[in-house]
């Protein structure tokens, strides 16, 4: 699947949620998100990878369609790099699950609205865990 279509996808995929709420701006924070799970959502289906690198290393983007990588290359700004504190804007988990769900307008970061809650809330305590080993300097 090329990287267009996982955006066109998501932009309008209103699916229900098993808890009968909306995929799009549902995020209530009161799941506690584990970051292992996150990893895998981080790694798979989120594919935040794709951008963000496996792992939240920028330098280690996955085998891409040629089109799709070419994209991503070009994209301006540049994907966060994650693992960098110090470069990245977003201060809460809030303000963080919010552009995950709704995208960030004249950057690249698509919104996603297949994740359920809780593969968000897995997904923030990853991203959490890779600011925390950013900061200590842990490669």
């Amino acid at each position: 699947m090329s990287f267009r279509t996982l955006f066109d996808r998501s932009a309008r995929d209103p699916t229900p949620i098993p808890d009968g709420g909306q995929r799009v701006g549902c995020f209530t924070g009161k799941s506690q998100g584990r970051a292992e799970a996150g990893r895998s959502v981080f790694n798979g289906k989120g594919v935040c990878y794709y951008c963000h690198g496996m792992d939240g290393y920028r330098d280690k983007l996955p085998q891409l369609a040629a089109d799709t990588a070419a994209l991503i290359a070009q994209l301006n700004p540049q994907p966060a790099d994650l693992r960098n504190p110090k470069s990245l804007h977003l201060k809460t988990d809030k303000q963080r699950a919010r552009i995950i769900r709704e995208g960030h307008p004249g950057t690249g970061m698509f919104p996603d609205t297949t994740m359920t809650d809780q593969e968000l809330a897995d997904t923030l305590a990853y991203l959490a865990q890779l600011r925390r080993e950013g900061a200590a300097g842990k490669p």
